[in-house]
């Protein structure tokens, strides 16, 4: 297998900003934690690398509903949640 399914929940000024709630993702299976992630993200161009490029700090992430920091790992299956409702 080369990639992971993973499922991507949008809250607050993302959901305008990105146009989107949710999505489903097909990742490398060198991603291996959050940082890399926004790192996959970014690469997408904006808006995408304006935020997960250099991310604000009001920005918070789940993985699986559990807080998450930038070094949290993430596996196939898992549900991450980006959330931002203010974004200074």
């Amino acid at each position: 297998m080369s990639s992971q399914q993973i499922t991507l929940l949008y809250f607050g000024h993302l959901v305008s900003m990105l146009g989107r709630e949710s999505e489903y993702l097909f990742l490398p299976l060198t991603v291996k934690d959050i940082q890399g992630l926004m790192n996959h993200l970014a690469r997408r161009g904006e808006p995408w690398l304006g935020l997960f490029g250099k991310p604000p700090r009001s920005l918070r992430i789940t993985v699986n509903k559990q807080f998450a920091e930038v070094d949290t790992p993430i596996k196939g299956g898992d549900e991450i949640a980006f959330v931002a409702f203010n974004m200074a």
